[in-house]
């Protein structure tokens, strides 16, 4: 029997098998979750809905996380299959691509801030609020998914390390709301992975050269490795933690001058 044997998971973010949601997903499932899982478009539905099927899932729902028109029809269509669920799980970030390049003051706009802000850490906010009547009550736990560049100055990340340290904000704030309804909160900040969403970075086989060469463990981690922890933080094994930022990423974050 698995730790998550009787859990109900809902994945938002899959948008291949590269996804760190994916690898999340995978995790859970192996666990013993039962999962359901969202797209954000047309384009992508059969993709994740041959994926979903992998782990045993025909609950497959759309959700544009920028309107809450969206959000609040997910939650619908999901009561239609869970009169309540468990686990919520956010793997969504978005900023122009041109804003992720070349001078940070220069190419940020005001316009291209808000997006990446709105996508990348308000939605977490939306979904916790529309998914609050389903989980509250019993032991449920949201995660989101972060990254170093919140906390460092990270080139060609700019305006999303902004987003991703108000996610980070986002997580402490929540996890203070949320306990009374026995909803925990928590945070992974993974180290770099080749997604989908990562191709948007610039340079970013470099970062991957860099942390395989500089990390305590020398090496980069997999969507799998997140997922495991992802599992574990979600599961009654982590029922005394929320509102903690968790290093998935070789130990990278704690290394100060590389190279030597």
């Amino acid at each position: 029997m698995g730790f998550l044997e009787n859990k109900k998971a809902l994945i938002i973010g899959v948008a291949s098998n590269r996804s760190i949601a994916w690898g999340v997903a995978k995790a859970m499932h192996a666990q013993g979750a039962e999962l359901a899982f969202t797209y954000q478009n047309d384009r992508l539905q059969s993709r994740v809905e041959k994926l979903a099927k992998e782990c045993g899932s025909d609950i497959v729902l759309p959700c544009d996380v920028a309107t809450d028109e969206n959000i609040s029809d997910l939650f619908k269509q999901l009561g239609t299959h869970w009169s309540e669920f468990d686990i919520l799980v956010h793997s969504v970030a978005f900023a122009p691509k041109e804003e992720l390049e070349g001078d940070f003051v220069d190419n940020t706009t005001r316009e291209g801030s808000k997006l990446a802000h709105d996508i990348s850490s308000y939605s977490l906010t939306a979904l916790a609020k529309a998914a609050r009547p389903m989980m509250s009550g019993h032991p449920s736990a949201i995660i989101s998914l972060t990254y170093l560049g919140a906390m460092k100055a990270m080139p060609n990340y700019n305006v999303m390390g902004l987003a991703k340290a108000s996610l980070e904000a986002n997580t402490r704030y929540m996890a203070y709301a949320l306990g009374p309804d026995n909803i925990r909160v928590n945070c992974i900040s993974a180290g770099p992975i080749r997604t989908l969403a990562a191709a948007g970075i610039g340079d970013f086989r470099k970062m991957l050269d860099h942390v395989e060469q500089n990390a305590p463990l020398r090496k980069n981690v997999s969507i799998d490795e997140v997922g495991n922890v992802a599992a574990f933080l979600c599961s009654d094994l982590a029922s005394g933690i929320t509102g903690e930022i968790t290093y998935v990423d070789a130990g990278f974050n704690i290394v100060g001058m590389t190279g030597y």
